[in-house]
């Protein structure tokens, strides 16, 4: 017997919803800034879909935007890049999707015309930007995204554990996979390991076939992080890591390390790195000033490595790992939407291990 379809809300059958909540800020700031209000709703211009948002996981980088990282945006400004939800509106000429469907968002934008969107490295085309972050995004009860950048959600998957998945699993995929260069059997120091990206890195690391050693802070993140699969995990509260590195390794070194942490852990962390060994760095959540002693870069032929985000390629490819079961995001806490401030504090403080989701 064929499976009838659930009876859709009326807005969904006809979305003439002049107005939604959202939660945003008219001032850069702390978390003092942000606030619900009702805001008009988005229409789906020519070649989007509106989505009513389901769940929408919280980044660093939301906490950059609102406190006034230099960058275009709008403002009052909406933030949230990882979003989950149903179709609301499909615009004409848009194909491939219905209202209803089940939809998780890739974040990335980008031109599709420059050279290296040609060449499929859209993370690196000239006019890039990120969804909640140059424009509107998740944080509301709707949000206007283009058809293409939506996938469909598996049955079995819950909106919440979907929306974890974009900014930091394609972020750790590119770092690891491409960028990093990441084989099995090698050596890999994962710092930050309680953060939404560095969780999904150690996890990423595991699945290439590494031995994956992480940093994190207390002494229940470090049981959390082991439980992720790393095989060795410091608490850098007790210990200086790069020394333990070098022991727990042989007096060799790791062959990837990687960073985010920045300033207060970019010393150490190209000491603990092999000679011909790779750092890859994609954050810098404690300053952009690390101190980085050249002779040891060229003596022991070091690479050092930036990277941002994901090509679709990429994205696909983590999506169908995490599709498949064999990427399991960790959520620290789901609450309302009506909670952003505590959210935002929460993630802030560093108290969260993985990731924070809105409901709205």
């Amino acid at each position: 017997m064929r499976r009838q379809r659930p009876t859709l809300p009326s807005y969904f059958r006809t979305f003439a919803l002049s107005h939604m909540r959202a939660a945003l800020f008219h001032e850069f700031g702390g978390p003092e800034v942000l606030r619900i209000e009702e805001v008009p709703a988005p229409r789906a211009a020519s070649g989007q879909v509106v989505v009513a948002v389901r769940a929408a996981a919280i980044n660093h980088l939301d906490l950059w935007v609102r406190r006034g990282l230099p960058i275009e945006t709008t403002m009052p400004h909406i933030g949230g890049s990882d979003i989950a939800g149903e179709v609301a509106e499909v615009a004409e000429g848009v194909d491939g999707w219905s209202v209803g469907d089940r939809v998780v968002v890739n974040p990335s934008l980008w031109c599709g015309r420059c050279e290296p969107c040609i060449r499929g490295q859209e993370s690196m085309c000239a006019e890039f930007r990120i969804l909640g972050e140059h424009t509107d995004g998740g944080f509301a009860e709707f949000v206007a995204v283009r058809a293409t950048s939506l996938y469909r959600i598996p049955p079995e998957m819950s909106f919440e554990t979907a929306a974890a998945f974009p900014i930091s699993y394609q972020t750790a995929w590119r770092a690891l996979i491409t960028r990093a260069r990441v084989r099995a059997g090698e050596d890999v120091l994962v710092l930050g390991a309680s953060g939404g990206t560095a969780a999904a890195a150690v996890q990423i690391a595991k699945l290439a076939g590494a031995r994956v050693f992480a940093v994190t802070r207390g002494r229940e993140s470090v049981d959390r992080v082991r439980a992720l699969g790393a095989d060795v995990v410091y608490d850098r509260a007790e210990v200086d890591f790069s020394r333990e590195i070098f022991r727990d390794t042989g007096k060799r070194g790791v062959d990837v390390v990687v960073e985010n942490v920045g300033e207060a852990t970019w010393r150490q962390s190209l000491r603990s790195l092999a000679r011909g060994g790779r750092l890859v760095t994609y954050g810098a959540t404690t300053g952009p000033r690390g101190d980085t002693d050249i002779r040891l870069v060229f003596w022991k032929q070091l690479e050092i490595i930036g990277t941002t985000m994901a090509s679709r390629a990429e994205f696909e490819d983590m999506l169908r790992a995490a599709f498949q079961g064999r990427l399991l995001p960790v959520i620290d806490s789901v609450l309302p939407l009506d909670e952003i401030r505590g959210a935002h504090e929460r993630v802030e403080s560093g108290e969260h291990f993985g990731k924070v989701v809105l409901k709205p």
